[in-house]
């Protein structure tokens, strides 16, 4: 057995984030990375951005230069699962049976891909998207003149079909809401994504939902809706959400919350003195919402992927970074979000719109929940600065 100061265990941003910031700190201790992924940790935005569309490599896609791992004296184990974590004796238990003793230990397994459960969904030409090598095999599908069905409207259904009609294919879109991104930027946000992407030839087909996948020697080629309609799908790209990756934590004995993610204290740390979590499997009691989130972006895990460095290192402030979103629309626009989700009761409009230069302030009773913009930095400033100011 062998004994680390502190033990990283996720190939994500958040795990990243925290290595490159027990550095920053000045940090000398031991530090071991961890993750089953094949490559070394990297960001997943692009894999339905620059990296679909062939503008970036492999490469260009890695949180850090390839040789800071080694450049800083940090560990790094791809392709390597934690098959247990003994919290008691402070051991984890490596796939190859080699365990180490470790002194604080980060858990930030992120999430997997939520699977529709329908009929059809083993044919071929299938894909589901969250690491490069799904952007790979969407692009190894594709031809000329193929028809791309996109089920969900939300970040990774209108990123693909951008990207995808960027490269010439006819997309179409199927989700459940009125407006694309509703859910998580409101009617008049969506109906602003709606009509930008319909003038670059996307359709949408909304209040509809997928009830099965039909084929033709063994692959997709239509969609039939539960509304009735037909489809036609030579490629589909299945976007309906992730679940928190949490079965390390519970086999461990961590809790897990109503939204079953590891629960965690303010500070991100869970009931186990000096292990803390991150990142989209992080259920956190969280100052600014006044109840425990959990939060699944990548801006919000890299921040806590901070954080928890420095609460390593002996900070006792809370978490407390406004989250923030954004989507890239392929160059068309960027939709930024700072704010706390939730009910919202009135959606006041700062722009216009159809300029392309346009804010969307949520509110709940009168108080600021949120503002979605987009081309207005202004806003999401005086949002994120109204936020904290509340902070008790």
């Amino acid at each position: 057995m062998r004994r680390v100061d502190h033990l990283l265990i996720g190939g994500g941003i958040a795990a990243a984030s925290c290595a490159q910031e027990l550095r920053a700190q000045g940090s000398q201790g031991s530090i071991l990375l961890a993750t089953r992924e094949m490559d070394p940790p990297y960001h997943r935005p692009p894999c339905t951005k620059d990296y679909l569309r062939g503008e970036t490599d492999r490469e260009g896609t890695l949180i850090t230069p390839a040789g800071w791992w080694e450049d800083n004296d940090v560990e790094l184990l791809t392709r390597t699962s934690i098959n247990a974590l003994d919290l008691d004796k402070r051991v984890a238990t490596l796939a190859n049976k080699e365990e180490i003793e470790f002194g604080t230990a980060l858990v930030a397994t992120g999430a997997l891909v939520r699977r529709l459960n329908v009929e059809g969904t083993d044919l071929e030409r299938i894909h589901y998207i969250r690491a490069p090598g799904n952007s790979d095999s969407i692009r190894r599908d594709l031809r000329e003149g193929m028809q791309v069905l996109l089920v969900g409207g939300s970040y990774i259904g209108c990123e693909v079909a951008s990207s995808l009609t960027m490269l010439g294919h006819k997309c179409t879109v199927l989700m459940l809401e009125r407006q694309p991104m509703e859910r998580g930027f409101g009617a008049i946000a969506g109906g602003f994504v709606r009509e930008l992407l319909e003038s670059h030839g996307i359709e949408f087909v909304g209040e509809d939902e997928l009830e099965r996948l039909e084929g033709e020697d063994g692959a997709v080629r239509a969609a039939i809706t539960k509304g009735g309609r037909t489809l036609p799908a030579d490629i589909a790209v299945l976007g309906v959400g992730a679940m928190p990756d949490v079965m390390l934590a519970r086999r461990a004995g961590l809790e897990i919350g109503e939204t079953g993610g590891i629960i965690c204290d303010r500070r991100l740390e869970t009931p186990v003195s000096g292990v803390f979590a991150a990142g989209d499997c992080a259920e956190f009691d969280s100052v600014l919402h006044g109840r425990r989130t959990r939060i699944e972006h990548e801006e919000v895990a890299r921040t806590q992927g901070e954080h928890v460095a420095r609460a390593m290192l002996g900070a006792t402030e809370p978490y407390a970074e406004p989250p923030y979103f954004w989507c890239d629309l392929a160059d068309w626009a960027t939709l930024e979000y700072v704010g706390l989700g939730g009910p919202v009761d009135e959606e006041r409009v700062e722009g216009d719109p159809s300029s392309g230069s346009f804010a969307v302030r949520f509110l709940s009773g009168g108080t600021l929940n949120g503002v979605v913009a987009v081309d207005r930095g202004d806003a999401l400033d005086d949002a994120r600065a109204e936020l904290v100011g509340r902070i008790a």
